[in-house]
């Protein structure tokens, strides 16, 4: 079993945790509380923003047939994902020029900043958001929210588009080689940091 299929494996129970966690239950069911939302989708602008540096600081690391996969996943962060938010704030009343960085997110953008000082640990560390969202956004998609501000939610996360980025994340996970106890090490805290986050309200 490759190393990635070996954290997808391990992360299954997880997702199933986060899939009961009562912000994306409501999400699922389409009545999650306009407040929990608004604050869980200013936070999550400002991981993104981070979450976009990770690319960029692996990207500066990454040998030639990887670069351009970092890019790709930079410019479709900050131009789909970010986009998605900013479209969401209005409808939600979110501020997300003046969100300010709880502790949940800030622990878990500087555990991914710091994670990607090595090369092989950043792209272990960043999985659990790339695969746990498309895990999310497959079982969501099941039965979608009647409500269309959660539905888009949920097709952007079961988007092919999104879905080919993470098998190709998958794919460069082996490639790198990373040592398997450490990557799963990461995985698993990165994925203790997801739950966390769905508590940011």
């Amino acid at each position: 079993m490759s190393v990635a299929a070996h954290l997808e494996k391990i992360g299954l129970p997880l997702v199933e945790e986060q899939l009961a966690h009562p912000t994306v239950a409501g999400i699922a069911r389409g009545d999650l509380d306009d407040a929990v939302f608004r604050s869980w989708l200013e936070q999550d602008y400002l991981y993104l923003l981070d979450y976009v540096r990770v690319f960029c600081r692996l990207a500066w690391q990454a040998p030639s047939d990887h670069l351009g996969d970092l890019v790709d996943l930079a410019h479709s962060t900050f131009h789909v994902e970010l986009s998605l938010h900013r479209s969401l704030a209005e409808p939600f009343g979110a501020d997300l020029d003046n969100a300010v960085k709880g502790p949940a997110c800030a622990a878990y953008t500087k555990f991914l900043l710091d994670s990607a000082a090595d090369y092989a640990d950043g792209l272990a560390a960043l999985y659990p958001c790339m695969w746990g969202y498309a895990t999310l956004g497959a079982r969501l998609a099941e039965n979608p929210p009647a409500d269309p501000r959660y539905r888009r939610w949920v097709d952007t996360y079961n988007d092919p588009d999104f879905v080919a980025l993470t098998r190709r994340i998958a794919q460069m996970i082996d490639e790198a080689d990373p040592d398997p106890a450490r990557a799963e090490e990461l995985f698993r805290e990165g994925m203790r940091h997801e739950l966390a986050f769905w508590s940011v309200p």
